[in-house]
């Protein structure tokens, strides 16, 4: 919604309105691309007026008769780059939109280029838009993607890190949190854990939420704001937890659609590209092999299929789409039969009143045909995404690994030894049997003996693993013990329901041959139980003593009794050092049994089990 109304030139979009909109060019440097590409599609765009969009530093003509809305963060090199195109006079009006606020001195810098350019009455007008987040689904949003690398899981975690390089990264992390809650437009109530970085982003946070509050003149909480009607009546929580809480769950590997799409191909920010193999046919002897292509798919709001099933174990995916794919093949079926009876010819009586009866079949036919082809579009998509999801299953046995670990989390027999797992040269990848380790080492309530660990470390390195991130988790093991009992997953392990019967059908595109066919049971991960004890003020020695804060309070006061007693309806789960979509999906799922409740997630970055292992990688040689 505030990028639509941006785009319209700050002001809301009409509904009824026929003309034409106003044609303009959107220019935006790489973190305004990265806030809208997931939100609006091209063709949207076109629909809003925008017949260009350029990246701010690249080559640009002028336009001189159109306006141009710009969309940036508030750098100095963006700044210099507006500057220049207002002395180039490249477009007739400038619409100035920061995606964070900007400072008085960069405003003067901006002004005066103007005066020297003779431009003032061309910039209409400049505004401070607060979107400095991206927002990834109706219910998850993420902070940045172009410099993760700045408040990612390893930065805030370094050993060496100095007092202001801390105080940089909580500043950034809070000035997308900031933003977030000005776009809601509410005042949360915040909890957060004690000692950790998440306690810092809250008491930053609510200081930041507290002094724009105090501004009556200036405050961003009055009056119209966007939000205001959605959470009027009662206040949303915010519970601020640490990465450090649950190492395992970004280690875990799974079983939904959404997360193993994330955890085995290149997904990102929306977008999944494949690699398509070339074909199975022989490539003749000395020729050069056949170029991949790439292809890349967006998995939108606007994909049915995906909104339905991205949540669903992986079998029940291929099922759907193989019922997709036969309800769209009778539809198909009946186009071309009603086809082949408009052919007739001749004029007897029978094939003119026949005519009569299918007209009015085939002009619906007709109508239906975009439908049509899109659901095509779709299934072909799912079947190419689900296919490349499969063929990771099956050649490292990942049903096997998503099996073990939940037996490992939720501390049942295990029904095959942890070394034979990892001495399996057919199942897995070296990183696999690494991720299976290092959750059987944390999940563990002691550690392993020395002699043991001795033994599964030359197992580990027989099969080709990088035994670095082991270190880490070491330390972080033995410090947290300190500070708190290891973290318990439930007990719920999945089911198996035999191999798969029914998908077995030989007309199936899915060979699911020797893969589980799991089934799910909800158990709140660690993230989940902390949001249920803190919305459902439930009391429990894990987030007892979270600290309280309200920034609507006069004086700000240390303490860990809520004032509010009474269960909350809307809460943000926000995970300081980086998130995963097996968290969010358990969020999801809880949520749904919950009446009327609605639950967001957010984290400072989105990374799957590779990236996170690289990030605890080579801590030790910093």
């Amino acid at each position: 919604v505030a990028l639509k109304r941006m785009l319209n030139f700050n002001v809301p979009p009409v509904k009824n309105s026929t003309g034409e909109p106003v044609w303009k060019v959107l220019i935006y440097d790489r973190f305004g691309q990265d806030i809208i590409s997931p939100l609006l599609s091209v063709k949207e765009l076109r629909d809003m007026g925008i017949t260009l969009h350029l990246l701010l530093h690249s080559d640009r003509d002028a336009i001189p008769d159109v306006p141009a809305v710009y969309f940036v963060m508030p750098t100095e090199e963006n700044i210099d780059r507006m500057c220049q195109d207002l002395r180039n006079q490249l477009y007739e009006s400038y619409y100035l939109n920061f995606i964070s606020a900007i400072s008085r001195s960069k405003l003067e810098d901006i002004a005066n280029a103007a005066i020297s350019a003779n431009a003032v009455t061309q910039v209409a007008k400049v505004f401070d838009q607060y979107l400095n987040f991206i927002t990834l689904e109706d219910d998850m949003f993420v902070l940045c993607n172009q410099n993760k690398e700045l408040v990612s899981y390893r930065a805030i975690n370094r050993p060496d890190i100095t007092d202001t390089e801390m105080e940089t990264i909580m500043d950034t992390i809070v000035d997308s949190l900031f933003c977030f809650f000005v776009t809601l437009g509410a005042i949360p109530i915040i909890r957060c854990s004690r000692g950790t970085a998440a306690e810092m982003v809250a008491v930053k946070l609510d200081k930041k939420l507290r002094e724009n509050l105090r501004d009556a003149r200036n405050s961003l909480f009055t009056g119209d704001t966007l939000g205001a009607g959605q959470f009027s009546f009662q206040r949303p929580l915010l519970v601020l937890v640490d990465r450090n809480i649950d190492l395992a769950t970004p280690l875990h590997h799974t079983w939904t659609y959404q997360a193993l799409v994330h955890d085995v191909l290149d997904f990102h920010l929306n977008r999944v590209n494949l690699e398509e193999s070339a074909g199975t046919e022989s490539t003749p002897a000395g020729a050069r092999p056949k170029k991949k292509n790439k292809k890349s798919y967006d998995l939108t709001a606007s994909d049915k299929f995906w909104q339905k099933h991205k949540g669903s174990p992986f079998p029940e995916v291929a099922e759907s789409v193989q019922q997709e794919l036969e309800s769209y093949r009778a539809q198909e079926d009946e186009v071309k039969r009603l086809k082949s009876i408009m052919g007739i010819e001749g004029e007897d009586e029978g094939a003119i009143s026949m005519l009569s009866d299918n007209t009015a079949k085939l002009t619906s036919a007709v109508s239906s045909l975009p439908e049509l082809l899109e659901k095509k579009r779709l299934i072909d998509l799912h079947t190419n995404v689900a296919t490349a999801v499969l063929e990771h299953i099956k050649s490292r046995k990942l049903d096997v690994y998503f099996e073990y670990e939940e037996k490992i989390m939720s501390k049942s027999t295990l029904d095959k030894s942890l070394l034979d797992m990892i001495s399996d040269p057919d199942a897995g990848t070296p990183e696999d049997k690494m991720r299976l380790f290092l959750i059987y080492y944390i999940s563990s309530a002691q550690a392993p003996s020395e002699i043991d660990l001795e033994q599964y470390k030359k197992a580990l390195m027989d099969a080709g693993c990088n035994l670095a991130p082991l270190s880490y988790i070491k330390q972080w093991k033995a410090f947290t013990k300190m500070a708190s009992a290891p973290t318990s997953y439930g007990n719920a392990t999945p089911k198996p329901l035999g191999l798969f019967s029914r998908v077995m059908n030989t007309g199936s595109q899915f060979v699911m041959e020797g893969v589980k066919n799991l089934v799910l049971k909800q158990q709140n991960l660690p993230v989940t139980r902390i949001l249920d004890n803190l919305m459902e003020m439930k009391s429990n020695p894990e987030t007892d003593d979270y600290r309280y804060f309200d920034p609507k309070m006069l004086r700000g006061s240390d303490s860990s009794v809520p004032r509010n007693k009474n269960p909350f309806q809307e809460a943000i789960v926000f995970v300081v050092g980086g998130g995963n979509y097996i968290e969010y999906q358990n969020l999801i799922d809880y949520i749904k049994g919950k009446q009327g409740k609605h639950v967001l997630y957010g984290c400072s970055e989105l990374f799957n089990a590779t990236q996170f292992i690289k990030q605890v990688d080579n801590f030790d040689n910093l």
